[in-house]
């Protein structure tokens, strides 16, 4: 369509396996199954979501291998997107998701009785490294996220008053931000402290020996991914922070220990009783110093007359910048201090292990993801280090040799959202609009970005349209820092269908679908939430300024941007066979959802997901519950004792019936 794959998958005459290295995409494979690189992307998008559906529904498709390939299959997809597929959320999909191989297991511990030794029962000593990696990564993208908004200078954040225009100028609003626009001022202030503690504060919390800590870090963090849900369409990136948050949560707090609520408890030990009162006081410093610090370092006073909290920045951007050269090192050590814990606690369990080619095995298996674990761990500071350039030039030359190595694989990357607030003076709007005569003008209305007034902000994740976010980018700019843009009026030209399913699914309501516009242009607007009491309108707006002038196929303008830019096609496009079976079943497949909007779609298959996973509920076996043996049963001789159960050597030798309800007991 608008940046054709292709273009990016020219041969340089370079060996397969090294062209494969510097640009891995599967995509190469296509011409070997006798499809174009357009209908390659389709087959692996497609072949990528019933494996994500299949990981979802089946169980021992939770497998290594299998997120191996979910991974690899976005990360071909990356590799060909170009601008498109450039978002910060696409950086973190593809490291969780290569995070996700390292966590998955090797085979499916088999449904059997466990010891009762804790959540840790049964489980390979390597299992925690990977998931602590997991923390880490939600450590280095929350911080580094608040970081960003103080070091980018931004007269918002430093003024507290960000999120007075946050909710107006965001790329996609929700119905619920024009509410959110429209709260008091002071509150907006506030909130913009709370997102400082949430992001800059509170993520040290994450490696805190205190439980209590670490949960109160979890539901911060929550708190905070959900409210911008709520407020704002960010995609898939809100719910997949929400799943690294669960690195901070136990299974004692999950409920994963089945029957432990209803145990009788016991006297704690002498030394978890002795090493409680230390918690505590650790607990209660932690709160008293995130308090006094919020308060002395944002000016927070209540105003009890106006019943207001009136907030101001106390320090500077130098004393910041001072304290961020302070801690940056000392985070990195922090995590590095956590992680040799981490590694600890897996070696001391490595040595619980009983039988000898058990712990033969589990030796490798600790070996190999305890190495990966540290690898990942030191490709990872590189990245973060970005945030404070001093740090960055002091860091240990053989993390910055295996980043470089590793970096177009994008196993770790660099994070700061939201780091400067635009269309403080009104949102950049830019209106499409096309003419038979070059005197009438019709507007062309996107799906989903701002453009008719009465029309309300849309819900759409966590679907991401990446063409309307695109032209929220546009507007920021002049379209010459948009080059796609040209791409985009060239296509509206020739009435490029799958360009013009993008803007509307329904082509009937594209006001060009009968036959292209002989002339497009686009103008910028300024557009502001309406005021309460507006009825029937969402917007307000107010023209600025001609984006980019009319143009028609053959316009020497036109023709000049295009070769300007180097977007005049002469890749040599691969003729569709239609005697190709695979290719005409991608055709049918298309032709059966183009119809459908992306929401829509997407929604319908987490829908599709939860009713199967409902119905498995009630139709699967149901665990007998335990119950006293029959009354017939009571004086047979106990069974012969089965090595299996040594670990119910305290109780008394059951018989056939309460062993099989003990069994099914446990794995419920």
């Amino acid at each position: 369509g608008i940046l054709p794959a292709r273009r990016t998958l020219q041969p340089q005459g370079k060996e397969p396996w090294q062209q494969l290295w510097e640009t891995p995409t599967l995509l190469w494979e296509a011409p070997r199954l006798g499809l174009d690189t357009a209908q390659g992307l389709e087959l692996l998008t497609l072949l990528g979501t019933l494996l994500a559906l299949g990981a979802l529904l089946l169980r021992r498709l939770r497998h290594l291998l299998v997120y191996l390939l979910l991974w690899a299959a976005y990360l071909s997809a990356c590799q060909v997107g170009q601008v498109f597929l450039y978002f910060q959320w696409d950086s973190l999909l593809l490291e969780t998701g290569f995070l996700a191989v390292l966590v998955a297991p090797l085979r499916q511990p088999p449904h059997q009785k466990q010891p009762s030794q804790g959540g840790l029962a049964g489980a390979s000593p390597h299992e925690g490294l990977p998931f602590w990696l997991v923390r880490w990564l939600l450590f280095r993208l929350m911080f580094a996220s608040g970081v960003v908004k103080l070091t980018s200078r931004c007269p918002t954040w430093w003024g507290l008053t960000a999120l007075t225009y946050h909710y107006e100028t965001q790329c996609l609003p929700t119905p619920a931000a024009w509410f959110a626009h429209h709260l008091p001022v002071w509150l907006h202030r506030l909130s913009v402290v709370a997102t400082f503690l949430i992001e800059i504060a509170v993520p040290p919390l994450f490696f805190a020996p205190a439980r209590r800590l670490r949960l109160a870090a979890f539901y911060s963090q929550v708190l905070l991914q959900v409210l911008i849900i709520i407020t704002g369409n960010y995609n898939f990136f809100n719910l997949l922070t929400l799943v690294l948050t669960t690195s901070l949560l136990d299974d004692r707090h999950l409920g994963a220990e089945a029957g432990n609520s209803r145990r009788k408890k016991t006297p704690a030990s002498w030394p978890k009783a002795l090493l409680a009162l230390p918690a505590l006081l650790l607990e209660l410093a932690a709160c008293g110093l995130l308090a006094y610090g919020t308060v002395h370092y944002f000016g927070l006073e209540v105003d009890w007359e106006q019943r207001t909290i009136h907030s101001r920045t106390t320090f500077t951007f130098h004393q910041f910048s001072q304290w961020l050269k302070m801690v940056t090192l000392p985070t990195m050590w922090l995590g590095g201090a956590s992680l040799a814990w981490e590694l600890l606690t897996a070696l001391w369990r490595w040595t619980q292990v009983q039988g000898l080619l058990q712990k033969l095995w589990t030796a490798v298996q600790l070996s190999i993801f305890g190495t990966a674990t540290v690898a990942m761990f030191l490709v990872s500071l590189v990245p973060y280090s970005y945030m404070e350039p001093s740090t960055h030039g002091r860091l240990w030359t053989g993390a910055h040799r295996l980043f470089g190595a590793v970096e177009h694989l994008q196993l770790a990357n660099s994070y700061g959202l939201f780091r400067r607030m635009t269309g403080l003076g009104g949102r950049p709007e830019v209106v499409l609009e096309g003419s038979y005569d070059k005197q009438h003008w019709t507007e062309i209305e996107f799906m989903y970005k701002p453009g008719n007034v009465s029309r309300p902000p849309p819900i759409v994740a966590p679907h991401q349209p990446r063409l309307d976010w695109q032209m929220w980018f546009a507007a920021l700019g002049p379209h010459t820092h948009s080059p796609w843009f040209t791409s985009l009026v060239l296509c509206l030209l020739q009435g490029n269908e799958p360009v013009i399913r993008l803007i509307q699914s329904d082509v009937a309501r594209y006001p060009f679908h009968k036959q292209p516009p002989t002339y497009v242009r686009a103008q910028r607007y300024k557009y502001w939430f309406s005021q309460p009491g507006e009825q029937g309108q969402w917007w307000r707006r107010q023209w600025v300024e001609e984006f980019f002038p009319p143009v028609s196929l053959g316009d020497p303008t036109l023709d000049t941007l295009l070769r300007q830019f180097g977007l005049q096609d002469k890749s040599s496009r691969r003729a569709r066979s239609s005697s190709n079976a695979l290719a005409q079943a991608l055709q049918w497949v298309r032709r059966q959802l183009s119809p459908l909007e992306a929401p829509t779609l997407l929604w319908g298959l987490i829908l599709a997901v939860g009713a199967i996973r409902v119905l498995q509920a009630l139709l699967g076996p149901r665990p007998s519950r335990a119950s006293p043996p029959p009354r017939e049963e009571k004086h047979r001789p106990a069974p012969k004792k089965d090595p299996g159960a040594a670990t119910d050597q305290a109780a008394p030798a059951p018989n056939s019936s309460n062993s099989g309800s003990q069994t099914a007991r446990r794995k419920k």
